[in-house]
């Protein structure tokens, strides 16, 4: 499933209580879907890496109450009140110990004396086996107690993320344009870093960061590794040459369309970042001249940017004009 997928099925989930483990590679974006989808619902997180604890840390510690009866109190991390996630991330990477201890806290919604408030909810991620992570092996009775869902990295889906999360228009056109490098990840492999939505964040931060442009090679292929690194460095030889959006708004009849697909991968990026209602005319007069599938394209980043450009004439127009292609 796809990440607007899982969304979709844990606000199901959610609402009916359903504990739901998320399978996923390393770096696909697992904790953040959670994350999303409880802010969109308007509830709390508490995000618990279950690696980190010990099997005494989820039922708490022993008290000596009345009459000499010891009770345990419960670890401050768990809810008391209020409606959210209780997410349980990387479980299966933790020990065994540790998964046996929410066994009861999964199925029962209770550990000992403590019981899960009525609007939790839990969820739990982990890397899968074949991925090469620091996994164990879920016991069944475990797993039995979960929904499972497989989270596949789909480049659209996390195109949309990245317009809305601010990721530079350099690294979103060359996703575009090499969707392949999107997630790249080799379990094989005994690279350090590799192509994942995570290490593409990090790249945008570096390239916002501003770094030196003689180390900017080397920062990236530490985020994305070596082969990806190259590519994405050719990549910005071409974004640096474009021309200024300005003149292309100025004069979109006349100024040259170049023909190189990566070229083209790049205008379009630009072009739809730059485009605001007032400019509709331009933009869309350009966009009529590019090949049919970069026209869509551009227009089509253009009205994610902007809605208010689907109201006007020239998106009237050129919708008319590629109608063999929208259908």
């Amino acid at each position: 499933m796809k990440a607007s997928q899982i969304s979709t099925a844990l606000t199901s989930l959610i609402k009916i209580g359903q504990p739901v483990f998320i399978w996923g590679p390393p770096g696909i974006g697992k904790s953040q879907v959670v994350k999303q989808t409880t802010m969109s619902l308007g509830i709390d997180l508490i995000d618990i890496r279950a690696i980190l604890l010990d099997p005494v840390d989820l039922r708490g510690l022993p008290k000596i109450g009345e009459n000499n009866v010891s009770t345990w109190c419960p670890p401050a991390f768990l809810p008391q009140s209020g409606e959210g996630v209780l997410f349980l991330d990387e479980l299966n990477a933790a020990p065994p110990l540790v998964q046996a201890a929410c066994y009861q806290l999964v199925l029962d919604r209770r550990l000992g004396e403590y019981q899960l408030p009525p609007g939790w909810s839990v969820v739990s991620a982990g890397n899968r086996e074949q991925d090469r992570a620091i996994v164990h092996r879920m016991p069944s009775a475990l797993a039995n107690r979960f929904v499972h869902l497989d989270f596949t990295v789909d480049t659209e889906d996390w195109v949309s993320w990245a317009l809305r999360s601010s990721i530079v228009s350099q690294v979103v056109s060359f996703i575009r344009f090499r969707p392949g490098l999107l997630n790249a990840f080799n379990p094989d492999a005994d690279d350090k870093a590799f192509p994942s939505p995570r290490s593409w964040e990090f790249v945008s931060r570096l390239i916002q960061s501003g770094p030196e442009p003689a180390i900017l090679n080397e920062l990236i292929a530490g985020a994305v590794g070596n082969g990806a690194a190259a590519e994405f460095m050719g990549f910005l030889k071409i974004w640096e040459k474009l021309p200024q959006p300005g003149q292309i708004l100025s004069d979109p009849l006349s100024i040259e369309v170049p023909k190189d697909p990566a070229i083209l991968f790049a205008l379009c990026e630009l072009m739809g970042h730059h485009s605001q209602g007032k400019n509709a005319g331009s933009v869309l007069a350009f966009a009529a001249r590019l090949p049919a599938e970069f026209s869509v394209l551009l227009v089509r980043e253009a009205v994610r940017r902007n809605n208010e450009i689907t109201q006007s004439q020239a998106f009237s127009q050129w919708a008319q004009a590629h109608a063999d292609v929208l259908v």
